[in-house]
This record gives C-alpha cells, structure tokens and sequence, in this order.
C-alpha cells in the first residue's frame, strides 16, 4: 500500500522504515530536508496517487492543528487521513468535521511502542468508521506486533483516549516504581538494590516491559546518580486526569503521579515553605533559612498568638 507519512523524527521515521520493510510504498515529508523524500507537504501530495493516505506524525497541538489544516486543503475528496500523534481526543472531533466538509476521510490513532517499536512492533488504538479503519488495516497490520497490540476502539476520538488512559496508567506505574526504588535506596538494610529489581523479573505478579527497562537503566548507572530529578509530561496525564474530572471518576494514583512529576520541577517548593513555616509556628519545629541557619517557633513573630482551645487540648 502506497502512504504519506508527515512527521519523521524518533518515532515517526522508525514507523516508516518499519512500513517500508513490510512491502508498503511510503513517502515521507519532514521539516528537516535530510531525512524527507519530498521538500513540501504539495509535493507530497503529488507524489501519491489518489485516493492517498497519509499519516500524520507530528508534535500534538498547534503542530498538529496546522499541519492537518494545510492537508485539508491540498487533498482531494477520498483522500484519508490519519493522526497518529499524541493529540487529545477533543481535537480529534474537530479535525474529523473540518475534514468531513471535504470528503476526506478521518481516523485518529494512539501508538505506543516508543524507540523499541521498530524492532518490536506498535500498540495502535484506533478511532474512526470501520469503512476508514478497514481501508487502514494493510499499514496496521504491519506497525502492530505480531499477536494482539491493535483495536478499533470506537468512533472518532476513541483511539486517542484510549491512548492517554494508557498513558494514565503508565504514570502510576512508573511511579510506583520510582518510589519503590528510592525506599529501597533508603534502606540500610537492602544492599544491592539493582539486584533486587532484577530478581522482580521473573515469577512476580509485577514484571513487566517497565520493569525491564528499569533494570536496564539499573545496569547502566546503579544509582542513577548521572540523573537529574526531572521528569516532564507530555500532557496525557493532565488530559486523563481532567476527563476523570468531567465524568466523576476517581483516579487517586494516577493523578498522584502527575503532581509527582509537577514536583520534581521545583528547586525550593513554594507548599512546602508554607508547611515548614506553619510547623515553626504551632510546634516550634526547626526551620531552615536560605542561609542556612535554623530558626525557633518560640522566636518566631507569632509564638505569642495564644491558640484556640481545640488546638491546646
């Protein structure tokens, strides 16, 4: 099958290459003239013969609205389009009607599979008609795994919110993880933490693929010491917990992930300025200033404040 694929960075060059080595014809366009077959999204279109597919894979947002706007306008009714970016399912509705008003069809697809996908295969999550998605199977067959890793989740939409609950679910596990290994690195007792992980692998009700790849990460700097605190997030966690929000549905450990993450990005955290001075003022716990030094509740300006009779019980 002959496709356009928009979009050839770390992913979406390795899904093309992918394609190409499953028989398909792909023509790819990227900003950067070195890896793209074709200088401009029109002479993309050029070079596909109708009715064309093309698969976009660009950064989410502006990125994307603007790249399926200017698609909209070159292609040609027939003409089928798929977003396979990390876009939220809300944009997906609105791209799928601009491109209504053109007969062109419209199907929006969740991968997963990162920098291992090319060697391993892409979980695909899809949404859109089944007339569009069975018109897409030949590409899907061959991005996804050889067993399971592929579902025609629902109308359009449904395959990006499928993809951010996964990515929702993907944050709580990773910090269970996280926080697992820095008990572990706290203790005085657990020696070889590394190994400890490693020996999780097998036979246990929570090896995984993260698990593996920990341990890989393990190996290669036992106590990550060449890291940095940081993690950042690709908006996924925020859009999974904010759907939990519009239908009522608690997700306490995913939205605690997300707040974890939030938190890794403070050098000096604002709340916690705020408990430490309540501390210092209701206990007279010692506090830490900027300089250095350590501060009394009892010299504190509001150490004279007599307390309610609730709090002196």
């Amino acid at each position: 099958m002959q496709i356009g694929m928009v979009g050839l960075g770390k992913m979406g060059g390795k899904m093309a290459e992918r394609l190409r080595r499953g028989g398909h014809d792909v023509v790819g366009y990227d900003r950067d003239p070195a890896v793209s077959d074709v200088s401009s999204l029109k002479e993309l279109m050029e070079r596909l013969q109708e009715p064309r597919a093309v698969w976009v894979m660009v950064p989410s947002g502006p990125p994307t609205h603007a790249t399926i706007e200017e698609l909209g306008n070159l292609m040609s009714p027939g003409d089928l389009l798929v977003d396979g970016g990390n876009s939220h399912y809300v944009d997906d509705q609105r791209h799928g009607a601009f491109l209504g008003t053109k007969q062109i069809g419209f199907v929006d697809c969740g991968v997963s599979g990162g920098v291992w996908g090319l060697q391993n295969g892409y979980a695909l999550m899809v949404g859109g008609s089944k007339e569009n998605v069975d018109r897409m199977m030949p590409v899907f067959d061959t991005l996804k795994p050889e067993q399971d890793g592929f579902v025609h989740a629902g109308e359009i939409g449904a395959g990006h919110f499928a993809k951010m609950v996964h990515n929702g679910i993907e944050y709580g596990m990773m910090q269970s993880f996280a926080e697992g290994w820095e008990l572990l690195e706290a203790s005085d007792i657990v020696t070889d933490v590394p190994g400890a992980f490693k020996s999780w692998r097998t036979g246990t009700v929570i090896r995984s693929w993260l698990l593996d790849l920990l341990v890989r990460a393990l190996d290669e700097d036992p106590a990550l010491e060449e890291l940095e605190g940081y993690a950042q997030d690709s908006g996924e966690g925020r859009w999974t917990v904010q759907a939990a929000v519009d239908h009522a549905v608690p997700l306490p450990v995913i939205t605690a992930a997300l707040y974890a993450r939030f938190a890794s990005r403070q050098d000096d955290s604002p709340a916690m300025k705020v408990v430490a001075a309540l501390r210092n003022q209701f206990g007279g716990h010692a506090v830490t200033s900027k300089e250095g030094s350590v501060a009394k509740g009892a010299d504190s300006p509001g150490a004279d404040v007599v307390p309610p009779v609730e709090a002196q019980k």
